[in-house]
C-alpha cells in the first residue's frame, strides 16, 4: 500500500499525503486513493490469524470449543461438580500467578469493571485517597470516586494525572492514603514500571490495582498490591462477563473493620456478611450464577498457559511480540509509540501514532480489516489518533511479524 522505503522518501510521501484534503469515507476520491494505495504488490503473506483486538482478545493457539469439558454444563453452579470446577479455576490461578498463600482469589460478576467497582464501593472512604490515571479507564475510576461514591464529601481525594503517552509523578502519592491506579493503561499503551517501587512497603493505606491487561503478561509485585482485579478476556483470551478479585490480608482487614455510611450496597457487590468476609466467594461459591461454559473456557486457557511455560512463558511471548513492533518502529520514522518512555511501554496494548491525519488512519484501519490482515486495531475512541495492536501471549509472534510489512504497504 504505502511505498515507504527508503526513510527520506517515506517522510516526503507522508507529508505530501497529509496535505491532501481528507475525502469522505466512501467518496469517489477515497476510492481512487485506495486504488492507488493498492496498486503496489502485496508485501508478503498475511498473518495466519488477523485477530489483534484488545478485548475480547484472540483465543489461544490450538483453541477449539469442542475441546471444552461439558459435564458441568446444565448443572447447578452450587452442585458438588460446579463448586469443584470453580474452586479449581481459583486454585490454578493462584498457583500459576505465584500469589501469596495468605491472599484470597475470588470469581465475581461483571468482568474487571465489576471487580474494581466492587472493591471501590466496599473499601474506599476509610481514609484519604490518591487516584492515579493516564488514560480512559483510570479516569473513569476517578469520576466514579467523586461523582458516584461522592468521596469528597467525607475524605480528601487527590487526582494524579498525565496525558496519553505519559505517566503522572507517582512518587507524589502517600503511603498513608489509599491509592487507586491501573497497572497497564489499555487505551494508552503506558504501564507502571517494574516493581512499583513508588509504593511503600510500610504503607498504612491500601493499593487498589486494575491489572486487567497486565496479569499474565507482566510481573506482578504482589507485596505492593492489596486489591488486584482482572478479567478472563484479556491476556488469556477467555470469555467476558466474569472478573477476578485478589485480596491481601490488609484488604480483608479493611472489609471487616470499615462499613461505609449511607452507601447502599447492591447484592452483586457485597463481600461481607454481618461484618465478616464472605469467605465462600473465595472458595467457588459465587455471588450470582456464573457461566460454567466460560469457566471451562478459562480452565482450558490456564492449561494452555501451563503448556507454554506458565506465567513466565506468557510474559516472554508478550515481550517477544513487543520487540517485533519495536524493531519495526526503529526502522520507520513515520510510526512511533504513543508511550514516550520505553520503560513504561506496554507489551500487551501496543499503541502507535502515524504520520497520517485522523481520517487517513481510520481508512488504513478499515482497509487492513477489509483485506483480513488486521482486525480491530483502531485506537481507542478517547485516545489520540492511533492504532492499537494487541500483543498478549495468545497472539503468535509470527503473526505480529507478518503484520508489520502490511502497515508499510
Amino acid at each position: 500500500m504505502f511505498r515507504l522505503a527508503p526513510r527520506q522518501a517515506a517522510r516526503a510521501a507522508s507529508i505530501a499525503f497529509s496535505q491532501q484534503a481528507a475525502p469522505a469515507v466512501g467518496s469517489a476520491a477515497t476510492q481512487a486513493l485506495t486504488a492507488r494505495w493498492m496498486s503496489a504488490a502485496a508485501p508478503g503473506p498475511k498473518p495466519a490469524n488477523p485477530e489483534f483486538s484488545s478485548g475480547p482478545c484472540k483465543k489461544h493457539p490450538g483453541y477449539s470449543i469442542s475441546n471444552l469439558p461439558t459435564a458441568s454444563l446444565g448443572r447447578s453452579h452450587r452442585s458438588k461438580l460446579g463448586k469443584e470446577r470453580l474452586k479449581f479455576a481459583i486454585d490454578e490461578t493462584k498457583r500459576m500467578l505465584g500469589i501469596p498463600d495468605d491472599y484470597l482469589v475470588g470469581i465475581v460478576p461483571a468482568s474487571d469493571t465489576g471487580a474494581y467497582e466492587m472493591a471501590m464501593w466496599n473499601m474506599l472512604g476509610a481514609r484519604d485517597v490518591d487516584v492515579c490515571h493516564w488514560e480512559s479507564f483510570g479516569k473513569g475510576w476517578f469520576a466514579d470516586a467523586i461523582s458516584h461514591l461522592k468521596l469528597r464529601d467525607t475524605v480528601d481525594v487527590t487526582e494524579h494525572t498525565a496525558g496519553y503517552g505519559e505517566l503522572p509523578d507517582l512518587s507524589q502519592t502517600s503511603k498513608d492514603r489509599d491509592i487507586c491506579f491501573t497497572f497497564n493503561g489499555t487505551t494508552s499503551g503506558v504501564r507502571v514500571q517494574d516493581g512499583c517501587d513508588w509504593i511503600a512497603d510500610d504503607r498504612t493505606g491500601l493499593t487498589l490495582c486494575d491489572a486487567t491487561s497486565a496479569v499474565f503478561a507482566m510481573n506482578m509485585p504482589w507485596e505492593k498490591l492489596d486489591v488486584t482485579t482482572y478479567s478472563w478476556q484479556k491476556v488469556l483470551g477467555g470469555e467476558g462477563a466474569h472478573g477476578m478479585l485478589i485480596l491481601s490480608p490488609r484488604a480483608v482487614e479493611r472489609l471487616e473493620s470499615f462499613t461505609p455510611e449511607n452507601r447502599p450496597m447492591p447484592k452483586i457487590f457485597r463481600l461481607t456478611k454481618k461484618g465478616k468476609l464472605d469467605a465462600g466467594i473465595f472458595k467457588g461459591a459465587t455471588i450470582n450464577t456464573p457461566s460454567m461454559m466460560a469457566v471451562e473456557d478459562y480452565i482450558d486457557a490456564l492449561a494452555w498457559a501451563e503448556s507454554v511455560g506458565g506465567n513466565d512463558g506468557l510474559i516472554k511471548i508478550s515481550n517477544d511480540n513487543l520487540k517485533v513492533v519495536e524493531e519495526f518502529v526503529s526502522k520507520n520514522d513515520w510510526i512511533d509509540f504513543l508511550a514516550k518512555d520505553p520503560t513504561t511501554r506496554s507489551n500487551t496494548s501496543v499503541c502507535c501514532t502515524l504520520d497520517l491525519s485522523p481520517e487517513q488512519i481510520k481508512e488504513l484501519v478499515a482497509l487492513l480489516d477489509k483485506e483480513n490482515v488486521a482486525l480491530d486495531i483502531g485506537g481507542y475512541r478517547d485516545a489520540p489518533p492511533s492504532i492499537r495492536i494487541w500483543c498478549g501471549a495468545t497472539v503468535e509472534t509470527a503473526d505480529v511479524q507478518a503484520l508489520m510489512p502490511w502497515l508499510k504497504w
